[in-house]
């Protein structure tokens, strides 16, 4: 059986990962061996711009605590995660898209190495512009989302780069055709 291969979608808080994931997906619609892990987070259900698994801080604990998570990491206070499942899709031959942290990136790179990293990118100014029009977060957590987005840097030789300053088409199109690529 032949081994599928992840593809660790990352980009600053805001960025637009999840509209960017939810374009490509609405386009894929099963037509290739592509799987879309969901995450697992520390955050109430139904906040709608993003697909995950609500759990409660005692819950992600004992999901950890007993090993059943691929990988998990926290940002801004909340606790994120992607479950052992990913790793039985991979190993019945199915690619899996994950939308991962860049600063859980060389963990999940050093665990897989043929793993195809996708960053979506957006200028400061726009990426701060979504952040106050999202009115999730205070002024004080939007600046420090905004450090933490300059602070860290990606690196890898199969690193893809997405700009997502435009319309969200153009940069869900960009994400599909690499995902058709890699999948085919």
């Amino acid at each position: 059986m032949s081994t599928g291969r992840l593809i660790y979608l990352m980009g600053a808080s805001g960025s637009g990962k999840d509209s960017v994931l939810r374009y490509a997906r609405a386009k894929l619609d099963g037509r290739c061996k592509l799987l879309v892990a969901h995450r697992y987070v520390t955050r109430p259900p139904d906040m709608g711009h993003e697909n995950y698994v609500s759990l409660s801080e005692g819950e992600f604990d004992l999901r950890r605590d007993n090993g059943l998570f691929l990988l998990d990491w926290n940002a801004h206070g909340i606790r994120y995660a992607v479950g052992l499942e990913v790793g039985i899709w991979l190993s019945h031959g199915m690619s899996v898209i994950m939308n991962g942290s860049r600063a859980c990136f060389q963990e999940a790179a050093a665990r897989h190495p043929d793993m195809l990293p996708i960053l979506i990118d957006v200028p400061p100014a726009t990426l701060r512009q979504r952040l106050e029009a999202r009115g999730r977060e205070t002024q004080a957590e939007i600046e420090a989302r905004l450090r933490r987005a300059n602070a860290v840097k990606i690196e890898h030789p199969a690193l893809r780069r997405i700009d997502n300053s435009g319309p969200i088409e153009l940069a869900g199109a960009e994400l599909l055709q690499i995902l058709m690529s890699a999948t085919s």
